[in-house]
């Protein structure tokens, strides 16, 4: 039987699709996302999110007026969580890089106000400092490793997060292992270590699990 490692826990619908295309599961988290608190010197006239983590904890404070800023986020789930708690979000992208194209074609004018976590990538704020839009950050959740050697044998491994495979590639090797990657940001932290990759078509867990059964179904 199939036995493969995700590196973050997955949701019972999930894990119930893996037992029905008879795959095993170990899963563990490998990274640890926790709010923290943190000052709102200004809020600018829109609204950066790269993930759900950064909204969670935004809602958590108590920062005036955030409903009343429209939002652009990275992400689907992002962008249907922001939806849900009331924002009203104005542009939403798969990637970074395709949401700073969205900001060069139509908002260079504008200012931003970035939410992220103490483990982000440069790609938004790179973008607004060369092209001198107005934007300030703030950091609103860290993300902490969460070491674990795996014992069992397994298969294959789903990463999400280029901080999951840093976390995991602390005390596990890939050899001879399949590697499934939520999108192109977390393979790209895989390039030198395996050449052995499978991208979601989209950026979204459900999407990472359909590529497993595809694969595992035609072996």
């Amino acid at each position: 039987m199939t036995r493969i490692l995700s590196t973050k826990k997955l949701s019972k619908a999930l894990k119930n699709k893996l037992s029905d295309a008879k795959i095993e599961l170990v899963e563990k988290n490998f990274i640890q996302t926790k709010s923290i608190d943190f000052e709102t010197s200004q809020l600018n006239e829109y609204l950066v999110f790269t993930s759900k983590e950064a909204v969670k904890s935004v809602l958590k404070s108590d920062v005036k007026n955030v409903h009343s800023i429209s939002c652009f986020c990275v992400g689907s789930k992002t962008r249907n969580f922001l939806e849900k708690k009331g924002f009203i979000v104005l542009e939403s992208a798969d990637y970074a890089e395709e949401l700073i194209q969205i900001i060069e074609s139509k908002y260079k004018t504008n200012s931003f106000t970035f939410f992220c976590g103490n483990i982000r990538r440069n790609t938004i704020p790179d973008f607004f400092q060369q092209n001198k839009i107005v934007y300030n950050e703030i950091v609103v959740y860290k993300t902490k490793l969460k070491q674990h050697q795996i014992k069992e044998p397994f298969d294959g491994v789903l990463f999400y997060s280029p901080s999951g495979v840093n976390s995991f590639l602390k005390k596990n090797s890939l050899e001879n292992k399949t590697c499934f990657c939520i999108g192109t940001t977390t393979a790209k932290a895989l390039e030198n270590k395996t050449n052995s990759i499978i991208i979601a078509s989209q950026p979204t867990v459900e999407n990472v699990i359909t590529e497993v059964i595809k694969y595992y179904k035609r072996l």
